[in-house]
């Protein structure tokens, strides 16, 4: 690595020394209560998957250059030059991380191993060594916001199309089953690209005689996904545009974690609501706007807890209050939802599919674990394993698969869709 470069990479570790950012480089005693906590080393116990070590990868390039100490005598504070085999051990910290922040429970100082591996994260964009696949993507969803007019036709064609699918689920008067530009709206739906995200909460939203609208954008943020904050912002910021052009009271995010946390977290004081789908559809059952069969699934059931929305996001309560409306038989698989194991496929790693395919499952034994002993749910039971998170769905999917568990694996939306009676 010439110096150059060195330099450009420098200078954007230094934009992300915020006050905050110190303190979580500075204060690390080395204790070790964060190791247990991080599935991937309950998984596969090497002290290259310790939260520690992560954040230590990090933290020796920043005592070696914005540290005397570590200028003067870089032995002795374990400094690291910032060099192509520095860039791959960022890029192993990075991506054997999915930020699901259940170490920074554990950690007596409270500190964010996610905030410290994003520092990784941009060097590795500023190295154009991230993975290719999620700064395509993230770019992908960039230009749609920049060329909304030259896929509107195309989008609102298959959406059209989706309207016979909704009436199938939920008879409406409405013109559109599936309302699009709807100005005055009281409700943004900001689904992901596919149809199981947009039917079954159709079907929901008409049932309620809700006055929503749909997004023309995908809910999820690749540039949050790949660590890019400006990517990040303009794919946040297509979504809170549309919301403001169209003078709506909430915006609602699917079942994908990461969008509902980028949405809720980092959109700033807006006049609109952030709520999950998860938070309208159990308000929607409290307020009895929506009538489901009371206990009507008598299969076993069991909730996985997306990070970014429980843990990361708070939204706990919601989906066992559905859950235990519709099912007979509920079980919890972790005895503190806060405290719940990832599935092991966030930040940016189920997108990354079969590259990461053999890691991800290695590193989800101990989720495969709880799930088999808290839910007791033998393989042949007909147990379903519901979860509110497309990455979560399709992780939990593989895992599922991979370690035999024998499960139904759904989404939490298309349950209560499922659900509805006259």
């Amino acid at each position: 690595m010439d110096e150059s470069a060195r330099s450009k990479l420098l200078a954007l570790f230094e934009g992300k020394l915020t006050r905050a950012m110190e303190v979580y480089l500075e204060t690390c005693s080395r204790c070790g209560l964060c190791t247990p906590a991080c599935h991937a080393h309950a998984s596969m116990p090497l002290p290259r998957y310790s939260p520690a070590h992560r954040a230590e990868v990090v933290r020796r390039i920043y005592r070696k250059y914005f540290k005397a100490q570590g200028r003067i005598l870089p032995g002795w504070g374990q400094a690291k030059a910032l060099d192509d085999t520095a860039i791959e051990e960022l890029k192993e910290a990075a991506y054997t991380c999915t930020g699901c922040r259940r170490c920074m429970l554990y950690c007596p100082f409270g500190i964010d191993t996610q905030q410290i591996v994003s520092i990784a994260k941009l060097l590795l964009i500023g190295a154009s060594a991230e993975p290719e696949t999620l700064t395509m993507l993230a770019d992908m969803s960039v230009a749609k916001g920049q060329n909304v007019d030259a896929f509107k036709p195309r989008f609102l064609d298959g959406i059209r199309r989706l309207e016979v699918k909704v009436l199938e689920r939920w008879k409406s008067e409405a013109a559109h089953p599936i309302p699009t530009e709807v100005e005055g709206a009281d409700m943004l739906y900001v689904a992901l690209a596919g149809a199981h995200s947009i039917i079954p909460a159709a079907a929901v939203f008409n049932a309620a005689r809700e006055n929503w609208t749909l997004s023309f954008f995908e809910a999820v943020n690749f540039g949050a996904f790949v660590g890019d904050p400006n990517k990040t912002k303009l794919i946040l910021e297509r979504i809170v545009n549309e919301a403001l052009r169209l003078k709506v009271r909430e915006v609602v995010i699917c079942e994908c974690g990461t969008a509902y946390r980028v949405m809720k977290q980092l959109s700033g004081a807006q006049p609109f609501r952030v709520s999950s789908i998860t938070e309208v559809h159990a308000r929607y059952i409290r307020e009895g706007r929506i009538k489901v069969r009371a206990k009507g699934i008598t299969r076993p059931v069991m909730y996985h807890d997306p990070c970014q929305i429980a843990r990361n996001g708070g939204v706990m309560d919601e989906p066992r209050f559905i859950l235990r409306t519709l099912c007979a038989d509920y079980r919890e698989i972790s005895p503190e939802p806060n405290y719940n194991w990832c599935c092991g496929g966030g930040g940016g790693l189920v997108a990354l599919g079969e590259e990461t395919f053999d890691f991800r499952m290695k590193s989800s034994r101990i989720k495969a674990d709880q799930i088999a002993e808290f839910g007791k749910c033998a393989p042949g039971d007909g147990g379903i394993l519901v979860t509110a998170c497309e990455n979560c769905h399709t992780q939990l999917g593989n895992i599922n698969t991979h370690y035999k568990l024998g499960l139904d694996v759904q989404f939490l939306s298309s349950m209560v869709a499922d659900a509805l009676v006259e």
